[in-house]
């Protein structure tokens, strides 16, 4: 993990149920005598998120409807403390602005960038419900004055229509549907439990269409979102988003390159899992 994450240590399950006593019923002692929970049950999962969000990051009221996709926190906080060095280096400025492209139910990414950076963010997305509750959750932690969630009404696009003609932002970020279809998704996620010994194919953090799998998977959705910045190219200093799958880096490159964009791979690790994203603009 970077090495500013909050998360870099061991859950501190003493002190996280303090904070959230809804995680108790959860938390167990497994055969190396730490304390854990099963992550293959969603309730455990999603009071494990409040209680982080409460103690690292004094978020008290934060929820999100059934069956939406609950956002590992250690992963979400690396990508942005990797994206603050890099705009550290590339712009240089105590705090920046930015827009989260899909920002899902849980605001999570505006919501740790508003609370540990103290940036103004942007959050879009296509989904009424996901809109909804993304504000809910702005609202419930009182963010108003760091957060706007906005609706993406045309579902053709990605960055165009959202960011008004009067707005500018230092950067955009996204974590993009990582699969092709719901039985992809599926799928992957039995390997995940499989290799973790985890006996279940239910999706433990949740996920929905446009969450986890859109029609061409991340690699289609990437080279449209990379040609769709061009319309807005001068609004926005960088383009950012992850990329899950390694394979897909050659593609995005090509169309990167085909545009003449200037283009960076910023590699991360988190635990055994090696990771990226790619920064570009014109």
């Amino acid at each position: 993990m970077h090495p500013d994450n909050p998360h870099r240590e061991q859950y501190d399950f003493t002190e996280l149920v303090k904070v959230n006593s809804d995680l108790k019923p959860y938390v167990f002692r497994n055969k190396y005598d730490n304390l854990t929970i099963d992550f293959s049950i969603p309730e455990a999962v999603l009071n494990l998120n409040k209680a982080l969000l409460n103690y690292h990051y004094q978020v008290k009221n934060w929820s999100i409807p059934q069956g939406y996709l609950c956002p590992p926190i250690p992963g979400r906080m690396d990508y942005l403390l990797h994206l603050r060095d890099f705009l550290d280096n590339k712009i240089g400025k105590d705090h920046y602005s930015g827009v989260d492209i899909g920002v899902g139910a849980s605001s999570i990414y505006p919501i740790l960038a508003a609370k540990h950076m103290g940036w103004k963010m942007l959050g879009s997305d296509i989904e009424i419900k996901s809109i909804e509750a993304a504000q809910q959750n702005v609202i419930n932690n009182k963010l108003q004055s760091h957060i706007e969630i906005r609706l993406q009404e045309d579902r053709g696009s990605i960055l165009k229509n959202v960011i008004k003609e009067n707005e500018s932002f230092d950067f955009s970020m996204c974590n993009p549907p990582f699969h092709d279809s719901a039985e992809e998704a599926n799928k992957a996620n039995f390997r995940k439990n499989t290799n973790l010994g985890i006996e279940t194919r239910r999706l433990n953090f949740g996920g929905r269409s446009n969450e986890l799998w859109c029609r061409g998977g991340e690699a289609l959705f990437l080279k449209r979102m990379i040609r769709d910045s061009v319309s807005v190219n001068k609004k926005v200093q960088w383009f950012t988003s992850l990329v899950s799958k390694q394979e897909n880096l050659p593609a995005i490159e090509k169309q990167l390159t085909k545009l003449n964009a200037d283009f960076e791979i910023i590699h991360m690790e988190l635990g055994n899992k090696k990771t990226r994203f790619v920064a570009w603009k014109f």
